[in-house]
């Protein structure tokens, strides 16, 4: 069958606008497209492919498991599950996991479980406190909780009893914070509100005012998790450790799979029947999740991603400089934030488009924000070309300006 980019035009669902080219092959931090060209990939598909395309331990898990068990439900369990589960558990501050196909999902079952915390304790313990900016998944429950507007408009009536609040802002939580506070919901580095990373005093104060007023901490650790900080969890990072915390994008490696872990006592509350997930667990995803797992809890490898991302940090700070279209950048680990100028606000998608066309893969978070969530073991000599290529984009994007403005 031969299908182009225009293909998705006569075919898909127009909510997305992909680019143009259709990527056809992947190994390593590169991919190419049906006309043979490569690119150098600086977004990992968006915090996914943390150990680039194709490794060669995750097809082996993949493929083995694919001449054993594909599926049973959860009216059954399966090795790969409990295998996987036994090796969160023993990494974590957790005692139990709940597995299911994505970020979305697992933030869906965390919400669900507080609000069933909290009217176990009280009928008006119902609060759910987030924080402007944030980003949940793009399920009704989810976007409601994550506190951008835009997600929402259009989907009215959303669910009630969120309060959404300024991230990093003490005073604002403590001032919130109440006995009909069922959980307090937070991204470690929130990732589409602009690579912030939450300052220490913040997650100290979240976990202290949880424990005042009888409420669940839930960290969405969905893109932060998985080694991306130089932790396996960035809650590690901050010696804080929640009561829940979701996990999805790099735990499958690109296989989809997502996982809620949490405490023995937050667990209790979700008994037989209050919730589940037909293909949640199965053995092809739990599989692919452990060969993650056992590559990426690795001393050196976590060492080798805060190596990575010196480089990178010490690349996007140059080309900023020369070029004036960055201020500093700002992250955790491999989840990098290239915050754009005063005279580029706006134009982080522009700076996308140009790296596009010189063959480097990168992304935004929001319009005022390169991203970049590359593989954890990209080589240097990837990140050096990379960023050369960056840097011609944005010597292009610079150059046509200053024609247009002469």
């Amino acid at each position: 069958m031969n299908v182009t980019r225009s293909t998705f035009n006569e075919v898909m669902v127009p909510n997305y606008q992909p680019a143009d080219m259709v990527m056809v092959r992947g190994e390593g931090s590169r991919v190419w497209d049906q006309a043979g060209r490569d690119y150098i990939d600086f977004a990992g598909g968006i915090a996914v492919t943390l150990l680039g395309h194709c490794h060669p331990k995750l097809v082996h898990a993949l493929t083995e498991q694919a001449g054993k068990l594909w599926h049973l439900s959860n009216v059954m369990t399966n090795e790969p599950a409990l295998q996987l589960a036994t090796k969160l558990v023993n990494a974590t501050f957790a005692d139990r996991v709940f597995f299911c196909n994505s970020g979305a999902e697992a933030n869906e079952a965390a919400f669900k479980l507080a609000r069933r915390y909290g009217n176990g304790i009280s009928p008006t313990k119902n609060q759910i406190i987030s924080f402007y900016n944030a980003f949940h998944g793009r399920t009704l429950f989810t976007v409601s909780v994550g506190g951008q507007a835009k997600y929402t408009q259009g989907f009215e009536p959303i669910p009630a009893g969120i309060t959404h609040l300024p991230f990093n802002d003490v005073a604002a939580l403590e001032a919130a914070v109440s006995e009909n506070t069922c959980a307090i919901v937070l991204e470690p580095i929130q990732g589409e509100g602009g690579i912030m990373p939450a300052t220490p005093a913040f997650i100290a104060a979240a976990r202290r005012l949880a424990d005042q007023h009888r409420a669940l901490l839930i960290f969405d650790e969905v893109q932060s998790g998985m080694g991306r900080s130089g932790h396996l969890y960035a809650y590690q990072h901050y010696g804080v450790a929640p009561d829940v915390l979701t996990s999805a994008k790099g735990l499958g490696g690109g296989f989809p799979i997502g996982a809620m872990l949490c405490t023995k006592a937050a667990a209790d509350v979700l008994a037989f029947g209050t919730h589940g997930s037909t293909y949640g667990g199965n053995p092809l995803a739990c599989a692919v999740g452990e060969a993650v797992i056992d590559t990426v809890n690795d001393p050196a490898l976590l060492a080798g991603v805060l190596h990575r991302a010196q480089l990178f940090r010490d690349g996007l700070d140059s080309i900023g400089r020369r070029y004036g279209v960055f201020t500093p950048s700002r992250g955790l680990g491999l989840l990098i934030g290239a915050p754009m100028s005063d005279a580029w606000k706006g134009r982080a998608k522009d700076i996308v488009n140009a790296a596009m066309a010189h063959g480097v893969w990168t992304l935004v978070a929001g319009p005022d924000v390169l991203r970049m969530a590359p593989s954890l073991i990209i080589s240097e000599a990837d990140i050096a070309e990379g960023l050369r290529r960056l840097e011609a984009g944005v010597a292009d994007l610079v150059g046509t300006a200053k024609a247009a403005a002469a």
